[in-house]
């Protein structure tokens, strides 16, 4: 039988106090057995009611602490949120940028955590990121098609609120379907890419991607359905990583665009902008040229002006997009309790230069 919200939070009020007035959200959701985002919504409810008090994972009856207090913005001062990210360096700095300044501007400390692709902590962090006194977490966790169920169900069991960021559950009931996300329409922006290149002329083009990211997915995910939708001849997509290997080879990938261009195919789509950017030199030992062998466009456009020749890119909005997921996550924690779980995309770019002719 459903029980009403006042019902619930009347019984969260209770186990709190029989808990000694001071218990984890999680234990609290666990002990009460009512799914952790329902029991999230109801604490913050409570918390704006004056009711109970949050901090750092945990709800505590008590009077609000005057550090608690709202600022004039009407966010608290001293609130702390985590960034989990899987790299820094290359693609992500940008959104770290974006959701460094959103943070700044709203007085929030940002903490950072760092769980690398394929290492499986990203649940690590995670508790870290809350355990250094994070209220909120802003997530980009290894989710990808395929991955079993178990594997991020602790997205389901958060003690504080969440969005993803560059992410999305890979199933309508999957682990963090209920989480909000922001992200950029990686679909998309390979649609821009190739619609560019039928615009020049190219009824085949070639994709050499990664695949071993959410990014490289929904890219490869993006040319499937954008060579059906421009009725262009779909080709088999090129594996830029070595088997059993992280790394990439791009005179391997060059050599094997030469075959490509033997064929006919005289466009070339690469993610990302480290393999792109080594292309051309190695192609010119093979007797094509950029662009007027090969028309070449790269994904991610961290680096591809800086190339030789210069590269159109594809270009995510990657600040927008960590502006836009502290944006919502200070939503939450500010008391909107009674959002709709939000799906936020992003349109991507294309950033015409020399690399692709025309």
């Amino acid at each position: 039988m459903r029980i009403s919200a006042d019902e619930r939070r009347r019984l969260i009020v209770t186990a709190i106090g029989e808990q000694g007035g001071h218990v984890r959200l999680s234990e609290l959701a666990e002990r009460l057995d009512i799914p952790a985002v329902t029991v999230r919504r109801d604490v913050v409810a409570l918390a704006d009611a004056g009711r109970i008090v949050r901090s750092h994972g945990y709800v505590s009856l008590g009077h609000v602490a005057p550090d608690d207090a709202p600022g004039a913005d009407g966010a608290p001062e001293g609130r702390t949120v985590g960034l989990l990210v899987p790299s820094v360096g290359s693609y992500f700095d940008e959104v770290i940028d974006g959701v460094r300044a959103a943070a700044a501007s709203a007085g929030t400390r940002l903490v950072l955590g760092i769980a690398p692709y394929g290492s499986d902590d990203d649940r690590t962090q995670a508790g870290q990121l809350v355990d250094s006194g994070a209220q909120g977490l802003l997530l980009a966790p290894g989710l990808l098609p395929g991955l079993a169920p178990d594997a991020c169900a602790w997205l389901d069991s958060l003690p504080v609120p969440a969005v993803l960021v560059e992410r999305r559950s890979p199933s309508f009931d999957g682990p963090g379907s209920l989480l909000d996300s922001v992200g950029s329409d990686h679909r998309y922006g390979v649609f821009r890419a190739l619609r560019h290149f039928a615009r020049l002329g190219h009824d085949r083009v070639l994709l050499a991607a990664r695949s071993d990211s959410w990014t490289a997915e929904e890219v490869r995910a993006g040319y499937a359905e954008s060579v059906r939708l421009l009725g262009m001849e779909p080709l088999p997509v090129l594996d830029t990583l070595r088997p059993r290997e992280t790394g990439s080879d791009p005179a391997q990938l060059a050599r094997r665009i030469a075959e490509a261009a033997a064929d006919g195919t005289r466009a070339v789509l690469v993610h990302n902008d480290q393999d792109a950017i080594q292309l051309p030199p190695l192609l010119r030992t093979l007797g094509l040229t950029v662009p007027d062998d090969i028309a070449l466009i790269a994904y991610d456009d961290v680096f591809a002006a800086l190339a030789a020749p210069p590269l159109t890119a594809v270009a995510p909005p990657k600040r927008a997009v960590g502006e836009a997921a502290f944006a919502l996550l200070l939503r939450r924690l500010t008391g909107e309790s009674d959002l709709p779980v939000h799906r936020t995309s992003l349109l991507p770019t294309l950033h015409v230069r020399t690399s692709c002719g025309g």
